[in-house]
């Protein structure tokens, strides 16, 4: 594989698809995988993805790294359709069935409260940052169901408490508005940013670090890995449990599919369908355990 053409290639997707940094990050991840595999399969496809499956990778992970080289070698070979070694085969993997993993309406209370009694005890003035900083991030994650990048990437301009109605920039560089319906995450989001108003940060991202630059994923994934611990919810919960237990409670509690998925920004009602396997799972669980028919005659 030629390093021009991959830089090329990258270039070419960032100018022209409109395309997230993270995505064209995993293209360039993918196609640096397949170069360095190639002393092994000489560029063969059918051995390159034999190699994939025998290395125990997950058949969606192997999906994504075979619509990355589609693309690239669509490019590529865009004026000779002939020698694109992806029209030589079709692939078809069966991907595995993975329901969204989820956490509790109880965990989720026994977190907020959690931070809630964090912030009593805060005296310190940087004890109070973080825990301000804290509670308003982690409930607006669970108030709305937004995906943490989206939360890093929110600015001032985002948010309009008025109306309690914030701008999301979601996948794709597509924006969605959502309503905060709730008053104590408005309430806790405003005592944020009141603080952050007396730091003087010199950018116009709402979350900070303790720098005053923009924070990161990684460093909301640290901040939710400290509650964790503290509440002592479900070990291997990620932030992202948090916007499928927002999305599952939403389908349990009657809202309709497309409305989720739009609350979600979803490009696809089939990615928001997944939910509703949980909610029925759930609803399984619930009959069998307390239909007083179940022993009605016994």
């Amino acid at each position: 594989m030629d390093n021009i053409g991959v830089n090329e290639f990258i270039a070419h997707c960032r100018v022209t698809k409109n395309l997230s940094e993270k995505t064209i990050c995993a293209y360039r991840q993918d196609l640096v995988a397949y170069e360095k595999s190639q002393d092994k399969h000489g560029g063969d496809l059918m051995v390159y993805v034999a190699q994939m499956l025998e290395s125990g990778l997950k058949v969606s992970t192997i999906k994504r790294h075979l619509a990355t080289l589609g693309q690239y070698f669509k490019y590529v070979y865009r004026n000779d359709k002939l020698s694109n070694p992806m029209l030589q085969y079709e692939f078809h993997l069966k991907s595995e069935k993975v329901l969204p993993r989820t956490i509790t309406v109880r965990e989720i209370k026994r977190l907020l409260l959690t931070m809630y009694k964090e912030r009593d005890k805060a005296i310190t003035p940087f004890a109070k940052f973080e825990i301000t900083r804290d509670l308003a991030l982690i409930d607006l994650l669970c108030s709305t169901g937004i995906r943490i990048g989206e939360a890093a990437a929110m600015t001032l301009d985002d948010v309009d408490l008025r109306s309690k109605i914030v701008l999301i920039h979601g996948k794709g560089k597509k924006e969605r508005l959502i309503y905060l319906s709730c008053a104590d995450t408005v309430a806790n989001l405003k005592s944020w940013l009141t603080l952050r108003g007396t730091l003087h940060p010199t950018h116009c991202f709402v979350f900070v670090n303790r720098q005053n630059s923009p924070i990161s994923i990684h460093g909301i994934e640290d901040i939710f890995d400290k509650y964790k611990k503290l509440a002592d919810i479900n070990a291997h919960a990620t932030p992202h449990y948090l916007r499928h237990t927002f999305a599952t409670n939403l389908l349990a509690n009657g809202s309709d599919l497309r409305s989720v998925q739009e609350i979600l920004g979803h490009s696809n009602v089939s990615i928001t369908e997944r939910y509703t396997e949980v909610t029925n799972s759930r609803k399984i669980k619930v009959l069998k355990k307390f239909n007083y028919r179940n022993n009605l005659l016994e």
